[in-house]
């Protein structure tokens, strides 16, 4: 419970620095590497002591070496410990030159790392040649081609739209739709399109179909009609003539009224549909042509889009298509999850396969991370400069000493051995030249 309430305090640390856990569990080790090394050059004290004292006490030449060989570890010892700390500190506090080099240095170190990383990590040259090994579009080719992958796919991709959509409040994506199908609409010139589709309608005879039913409908309406048809033209007769006078001019028109829609609507090649097609002719080539005719249908289109019912029905068929894309984005049988699937796997099988497809795709790639890189590298680096300037020295001393200073000891420890060895061979060269 110490040593975590201990570790948790670490984590803490002030000045940007997380001392973790995982942290303080390497402060330990450096700190057994630390009595380790220290206990050696204990160890070479003793026996440098110890061989002064046999070689005054006559013990023999061997003593010479072996002071001479532990004399040399202790100068190791103490010249790599020197080294060593005052990389973190400065050695007994004392204001020695070019000591506590990482606290001192922090923000230099942090300008060059960021400098480091920036110039040989975030090139194009390496990016590009880094990805074009990774051959991103082969791999995602063949993932995307094997069995279950596009499945996968469509399911992750319908959650993300449906996420997507409930998110979305209604009021704000109808309030866009409608501003823009409005501009569209407004800025696209219609009368134009509608004359060349009308004329093109005529000249084919699709009109045809809506002559029959009018002419149908107007004769059965007609029929069904008639007592009112005859009562309206009687109230419209003048007030001086006799009201059965007027009556029968009533049931006469009505009766040529039938006449001409019986005939229109059973002769294909009655005068009156002559006249219609005429009519219709006439007016596409105005809806093309005819300055005037374009101005109002432009006008009425804008009079027609202002009104409150167009806008309301334009803003709620965002509600329309929201209901059908959830529900097909649900339903794992839906066409539009079907056709998601065939489309995913089909690109997976071609982007697998086609060695152009994979080219483009993988230069797509490297252009894209060559501009990320190149429009990014001084955020990137200066955000790794800022982090290390915003450290605390001591604490960013303390971390980086946990993480490295095990390391660090076995400096100590070979400078000792190999110190030893180094005045072990002096002392035999000495001896054998004076010999």
């Amino acid at each position: 419970m110490k040593s975590q309430t201990s570790a948790a305090g670490a984590a803490a640390g002030s000045g940007g620095v997380r001392f973790t856990a995982s942290d303080e569990v390497k402060r330990r080790g450096v700190r057994r590497m630390k009595v380790l090394a220290t206990g050696l050059l204990g160890v070479a004290t003793a026996v440098y002591a110890l061989a002064r004292w046999a070689g005054s006490a006559g013990a023999g030449a061997w003593a010479g070496y072996v002071e001479s060989a532990a004399e040399a570890g202790m100068v190791g010892a103490l010249a790599d410990w020197f080294a060593v700390t005052a990389l973190f500190r400065r050695p007994f506090g004392l204001p020695i030159p070019h000591t506590a080099i990482i606290p001192t240095k922090k923000d230099v170190f942090g300008r060059t790392l960021g400098q480091f990383v920036g110039e040989n990590f975030l090139a194009a040259d390496v990016v590009r040649s880094r990805l074009r090994a990774l051959r991103i579009a082969g791999r995602v080719g063949e993932w995307l081609s094997a069995p279950g992958s596009a499945e996968r796919v469509t399911t992750e991709a319908s959650a993300a739209l449906r996420g997507v959509l409930a998110v979305l409040r209604d009021e704000d994506v109808q309030a866009v739709v409608a501003e823009a199908v409005t501009r569209r609409v407004s800025a696209q010139q219609v009368a134009q399109p509608m004359g060349r589709m009308l004329g093109r309608v005529v000249a084919d005879g699709g009109h045809r179909g809506v002559v029959d039913l009018v002419a149908v409908r107007l004769h059965d309406w007609l029929v069904e009609h008639r007592e009112e048809v005859v009562q309206r033209i009687a109230e419209e007769s003048p007030g001086w003539t006799p009201k059965f006078i007027d009556h029968q001019v009533g049931v006469r028109i009505h009766k040529e009224l039938l006449r001409f829609a019986g005939e229109v609507r059973d002769d294909p090649f009655h005068p009156a549909r002559g006249a219609v097609d005429s009519f219709l002719t006439d007016f596409a080539e105005e809806l093309r042509t005819d300055p005037a005719t374009i101005g109002r249908v432009e006008r009425a289109k804008a009079q027609l889009l202002e009104r409150p019912e167009v806008q309301g029905l334009i803003a709620s068929s965002w509600g329309a298509v929201r209901s059908l894309v959830l529900e097909a984005a649900e339903d794992e049988q839906s066409e539009l999850r079907r056709r998601m699937r065939d489309a995913v796997r089909s690109f997976g099988e071609r982007l697998a396969s086609d060695a152009r497809l994979q080219g483009k795709v993988d230069g797509w790639l490297e252009d894209a991370a060559e501009y990320v890189v190149e429009t990014y590298r001084d955020e990137i680096t200066s955000l790794i400069s800022e982090t290390v300037a915003g450290w605390d020295a001591v604490e960013a001393s303390r971390k980086i000493e946990a993480n490295v200073g095990r390391d660090l000891q076995f400096i100590r420890i070979n400078g000792t051995v190999v110190g030893a060895l180094a005045g072990l061979l002096i002392h035999t060269l000495s001896v054998l030249v004076a010999a």
